[in-house]
């Protein structure tokens, strides 16, 4: 059998999510003795697309076997995914609900298929984490993802799922970046109405994005810097160089470690092409919360016994 040759295409290379992704591809494509070429779509549907197309269209002899792509943005490019079927070229979506990929597989031999996080369970375990951290209720900073995002999208409705009535979420939006988490929290930091308003906990939907809120709240100046920084910071992603380490260090107090899934898609890809079969339409990789919620409601609750104490 020829040597397998794969596309991956990546939102962006400045979050450290996509970077493990990047990684976990190139680790896979070593084991399977397949050659992988990465991508990044700077955060752009349209380029995206864009470079979808150009592969998907280019000379045969040049094309991949198979395209393994998280979408940038609110589409699968459904469109290219049938072009990619017509030439014989394998499809898998990461991390998006991809509708079309049941009719496609009756149409094709070449495997298609997606692998993703249940981005909702994700946000069901951050409610879980403010309720822990924050066992009196108060305010959550939340910073999002893009409003177009459909992971953003389905975190935030898991995570107002779970949140007792007695949070309050106050939401700004960035960009799966630490930069651009950094530049709206700044940006909110300069409202008047932000001074007066009591955070009880930033929440991000990722650790970069939380790493740049605090290092926004960082640069207040004067005796607020400090409380700012004693507040918790939560994130998603979970990645063993930053989340993780992060956690360890104190710089968050909670993560969600989301397992890549570039390296599963193409071990599926490699299978289907030896096989000849399709591989399973679809799989979900579970996450879970770091710590475990159980340790974190005993946190929250001796911080809270200490707050009482310290009252008295």
């Amino acid at each position: 059998m020829k040597k397998l040759t794969f596309l991956v295409s990546l939102t962006n290379d400045d979050n450290d999510y996509q970077q493990e992704q990047a990684r976990a591809a190139e680790m896979a494509a070593l084991r399977l003795d397949a050659s992988v070429k990465i991508i990044h779509a700077s955060n752009d549907p349209v380029l995206q697309s864009q470079q979808l197309l150009q592969f998907v269209q280019g000379d045969a002899l040049s094309r991949p076997d198979a395209i393994v792509f998280e979408p940038a943005g609110g589409t699968a490019f459904p469109q290219i995914a049938r072009a990619a079927a017509g030439a014989g070229i394998g499809w898998a979506v990461l991390n998006y609900d991809a509708d079309y990929i049941t009719e496609l597989r009756r149409t094709t031999r070449a495997p298609m298929f997606s692998i993703g996080t249940d981005h909702l369970e994700v946000g069901r375990i951050q409610g879980k984490q403010f309720a822990a951290l924050l066992p009196k209720g108060g305010t959550v900073l939340y910073v999002e993802g893009p409003a177009n995002s459909i992971p953003s999208k389905q975190r935030t409705a898991g995570m107002n799922q779970m949140k007792p009535a007695n949070i309050q979420v106050k939401s700004v939006r960035a960009n799966w970046t630490e930069e651009s988490a950094y530049r709206c929290v700044s940006s909110w930091l300069r409202l008047s109405t932000s001074q007066k308003m009591q955070i009880g906990l930033v929440g991000a939907q990722d650790d970069s994005m939380a790493a740049g809120a605090r290092k926004a709240f960082a640069e207040v100046e004067g005796d607020e810097r400090e409380r700012w920084l004693r507040t918790p910071f939560t994130g998603c992603d979970g990645m063993p160089k930053t989340g993780q380490a992060w956690l360890r260090s104190g710089i968050l107090a909670a993560t969600i470690f989301i397992p890549p899934n570039t390296d599963l898609a193409l071990e599926a890809l490699a299978a289907a092409f030896r096989s000849g079969t399709q591989p399973a339409e679809s799989k979900t990789t579970l996450a879970k919360s770091l710590p475990s919620l159980e340790e974190l409601s005993a946190r929250g609750a001796a911080s809270a016994s200490a707050a009482r104490s310290a009252g008295a």
